[in-house]
């Protein structure tokens, strides 16, 4: 199911990630970028309002594509509008806690997940799952499967000489050529 996040709403939503950083816009996108990629290449578009990012195009990518409004109303305007230009609003999700954004988007039947609660999914499917104990400790081997293996890689195969370190000396080699 593509998304449609209102990005800075998100931003201000998620641990780890400040409105007041420098590169925040960076930050969120990066998070996305992994998420759409773990969802096998869900479509995500994001929102910012009034960005100061310098290039935004920089950010596209993996699924994720963005888009700079010129001023916080500017991009509930935007939000408004791509909702109601969606071909088949009933496949996406919107990301936002804007109530006035949600209920336009509840009127197209396009269902909506508010920003906190999408933060704790992103952060959740970001975190790495701790290993197993299994996975924590090398299997212990007997000695008999240390024997077995190194009788495996040590020793050549029945029929088949084992290769000798020494070279020949260069009477032994004109004698192999002449035969």
């Amino acid at each position: 199911m593509p998304l449609l996040i209102d990005g800075h709403n998100l931003i201000g939503q998620t641990p780890g990630i400040s409105l007041a950083d420098a590169d925040d816009e960076a930050q969120l996108v990066m998070l996305l970028r992994r998420y759409a990629t773990r969802k096998r290449g869900r479509q995500v578009v994001v929102i910012f309002d009034g960005g100061v990012y310098g290039h935004p195009h920089d950010l596209n990518g993996y699924g994720v594509t963005c888009h700079f409004a010129k001023s916080p109303r500017d991009a509930d305007i935007q939000l408004i509008k791509r909702l109601n230009a969606l071909p088949h609003p009933g496949d996406w999700t919107l990301i936002t806690s804007d109530r006035a954004v949600a209920d336009a988007a509840q009127q197209r039947g396009v269902r909506v997940i508010s920003s906190q609660k999408f933060a704790a999914q992103l952060l959740a499917a970001d975190t790495p799952t701790p290993a197993s104990d299994d996975e924590k400790h090398e299997p212990h081997l007997s000695e008999q499967e240390i024997d077995e293996w190194l009788q495996l890689f040590t020793e050549p195969p029945p029929g088949i000489e084992p290769p000798t370190a020494a070279r020949p000396d260069k009477a032994a080699r004109k004698q192999r050529r002449k035969r």
